[in-house]
């Protein structure tokens, strides 16, 4: 069986995209391919967003923000953009979503915990329609 590839898009590449690449990679396991990309990579991950990461044993000092590109697109199966008004590249047969998660830029830590569990609800909720679903022997949050 092929895995899905999902790509998480985001203008800066640094937060909610963040966010959600290494949450599908930690509940998809070895069951889908994660990628993450901006059209205007920032300089490196919101540092909020990180700690907020962090502190579900998740940590994100290996992540470098990515730039999105039309091969980028066209690799994935599913493409979803985090409510940033990215604009991905269309390709036929590819499957686009926008989820309106707030930005998590500037924000305290309870509102950035907040948009991380939004994040991880979506992320939870993604994997089971593509038959990728959290594992069973992770716990639920």
């Amino acid at each position: 069986m092929n895995r899905p590839i999902v790509l998480f898009a985001c203008i800066h590449n640094s937060g909610r995209s963040v966010a959600a690449e290494v949450l599908a990679r930690h509940h998809g396991g070895d069951r889908i391919e994660v990628r993450s990309a901006g059209s205007e990579p920032g300089a490196g991950v919101n540092p909020v967003v990180a700690q907020v990461l962090a502190e579900r044993g998740l940590p994100v000092t290996g992540h470098v923000p990515t730039l999105l590109d039309a091969d980028l697109v066209q690799a994935a199966d599913v493409v979803v953009t985090m409510g940033c008004g990215e604009t991905c590249p269309v390709f036929p047969g590819k499957r686009y979503e926008d989820w309106p998660v707030d930005d998590p830029a500037g924000q305290d830590l309870e509102t950035v915990r907040r948009i991380v569990d939004d994040v991880d609800g979506r992320v939870r909720g993604l994997l089971s329609q593509l038959g990728g679903g959290p594992q069973q022997a992770r716990g639920a949050k």
